[in-house]
């Protein structure tokens, strides 16, 4: 069994400076979270030297792996060149990552940049709500946006409080929400089209958008006649669709999840894999949206009202767009080899499970997938909420004992640095660990 001893007293002293000892909660696990120290490739070594193979990769953020020495050349070449990191100023390689963005994102007629996933998404809302004079949004039950009021409901809803599965209650997912807030956010079941329907319907005329995850959470995928029925009905009662392609842009393929479905939302958000493991965030689409945030142009009658305003000291930062171009460039060559890679793996799983007569689903597109203890069909969050997840976080724990690191019960997340080797060492150690658990529930 690994010691983590000082990763546990690092806990400790974290709980004097930081609330519950952790500054993102989602960093936090049961009985403490594990302190790292290094990173190399496809590895994160941490403060009681153990190594681990690194499948949660920064929550897909990394999908170059860690420290990748084209990154770090891009970094060291562009203060070399350019003698500073920050202008706060505009720089023309603003406009370069962002016609590569265009390349892939055809729906993307204009961008801004942000500095992480949740300002995007913040920001993709206020645009839609600028756009249309409308100011409630619809989610669907189980997708996650970012950490800002009007999205942090049911996200992860119990089922004792989550209502009819045909029109869920929305449940508040954060301790600072207030009724008000609850009034603003309409639930909808995902991947059930005729009472998604119904419900947009009824409040069309205080709706601005519809964010989604087009694949749930990174792994659970929409139905394509769903999808195409979302876009027609959006279009069809002015609201605003908004694919929320944090998590999948440039991760189950180049072009995201809008790729593989064809389909153009109005607006979509990206960010995690195009900053290179650096903070970063994009919202585009549709030129008539994106233009509400334009300034004036010295008009002797501009008032305030008239624009909606966005800034931010670090948007379009050089040197995360730097690094960001070199990580487009390096998936254009080898973003195949991680989908292949990615699909052995999660068929040895498969294997293996089966082997050991556990019901599980390996389920996900393209360079992401998720460990699912069931044998029925998932198609929307309380499916997956009726798997065994207490079992899957027991074997996820013995995992770190094994060398295996992602979060107890997060998603599986590839990089260009997880090869052969890789492989065959998360498959010894499951072999080990799917032997420990079948003891220790028998």
């Amino acid at each position: 069994m690994m010691d983590n001893t000082k990763s546990y007293q690092l806990f400790q002293k974290a709980k004097e400076i930081m609330p519950g000892g952790i500054t993102a909660n989602i960093k936090n696990f049961s009985p403490y979270p594990i302190f790292m120290r290094s990173g190399k490739g496809a590895y994160l070594t941490d403060v009681d030297n153990n190594e681990y193979i690194d499948y949660l990769l920064s929550y897909s953020a990394l999908m170059l792996g860690h420290g990748h020495p084209k990154i770090k050349d891009t970094i060291e070449n562009h203060v070399q060149e350019f003698g500073t990191w920050l202008y706060g100023t505009p720089s023309e390689i603003e406009i370069e990552f962002g016609k590569m963005i265009q390349h892939y994102y055809p729906s993307i007629e204009l961008l801004r940049y942000t500095n992480s996933g949740t300002e995007a998404t913040l920001l993709a809302i206020r645009l839609a709500f600028a756009y249309t004079g409308k100011h409630k949004i619809a989610k669907f039950e189980g997708h996650y946006h970012g950490g800002h009021r009007q999205v942090l409901f049911s996200i992860a809803p119990p089922m004792s409080e989550a209502g009819d599965v045909t029109h869920p209650n929305t449940v508040p997912n954060s301790k600072e929400l207030a009724s008000k807030d609850q009034e603003q956010t309409i639930i909808l079941p995902f991947n059930d089209l005729e009472h998604a329907e119904e419900i947009l319907k009824a409040n069309q005329d205080q709706i601005a958008a519809l964010v989604m995850e087009p694949i749930q959470d990174g792994f659970l995928p929409v139905d394509q006649s769903f999808i195409n029925g979302i876009r027609q009905i959006t279009q069809k009662l002015g609201i605003v669709l908004i694919f929320d392609e944090v998590k999948t842009g440039f991760r189950v393929s180049m072009g995201g999840a809008q790729s593989l479905y064809n389909i153009e939302p109005d607006l979509t958000t990206l960010g995690k894999t195009i900053g290179g493991g650096f903070p970063i965030g994009v919202v585009g689409g549709k030129k008539d949206i994106l233009m509400q945030s334009a300034p004036a142009n010295h008009q002797s009658d501009w008032k305030a009202m008239d624009t909606l305003f966005h800034s931010g000291t670090y948007n379009g930062h050089p040197l995360i767009l730097a690094a960001g171009m070199t990580t487009v460039k390096i998936l254009e060559q080898e973003i195949n080899d991680v989908f292949k890679r990615a699909d052995v793996l999660k068929k040895e799983l498969e294997k293996l499970f089966f082997e050991k007569g556990i019901a599980m689903q390996a389920m996900g597109i393209g360079s992401m997938f998720n460990i699912i203890l069931t044998d029925q069909p998932l198609s929307n969050y309380r499916d997956f909420m009726l798997s065994d997840i207490e079992l899957r976080k027991r074997i996820d724990l013995y995992l770190l004992d094994e060398g295996i690191y992602v979060k107890p019960g997060n998603r599986y997340s590839l990089s260009t640095m997880h090869g052969e080797q890789e492989i065959e060492k998360t498959l010894d150690a499951y072999k080990k660990v799917l032997s420990k658990t079948l003891v220790s529930t028998s």
